[in-house]
């Protein structure tokens, strides 16, 4: 079957911010749309290692403290035990894919106290 955002599987996270499941297994692939001036919970996955693609939009990645702009086809991998987040400072919508391996269910652990200044 094909799959694309009409008939993929969303929810809503974040503020405002849209995912939809283009494949659930034992990996991911979310498409997800982030408006202007939002970002994601500082966290980070034990065992997921994570790879964002910008589709379309520019990002603010911040990764273990470090901060790194991407844009459209510009992707970032984020490795097993890594605290991160994504930021839209644009003023324009960021979509992205974020590709999990394995599944990030049950593996997403908030780390507020390790949040830069």
């Amino acid at each position: 079957m094909k799959i694309s955002k009409q008939n993929a599987e969303h929810y809503v996270w974040g503020d405002g911010c849209d995912g939809w499941y283009l494949h659930k297994g034992d990996e991911t692939i979310i498409h997800e749309r982030m408006p202007p001036g939002t970002s994601e919970e500082r966290h980070l996955h034990e065992r997921a290692a994570q790879f964002f693609f910008i589709l379309t939009g520019q990002v603010v990645m911040e990764t273990d403290g470090e901060w790194l702009e991407l844009g459209p086809q510009e992707g970032l991998r984020i490795a097993p035990g890594t605290p991160h987040c994504i930021h839209n400072r644009s003023h324009d919508a960021a979509e992205f894919l974020v590709i999990s391996k394995p599944g990030t269910k049950g593996d997403r652990i908030p780390r507020e106290e390790l949040k830069p200044d």
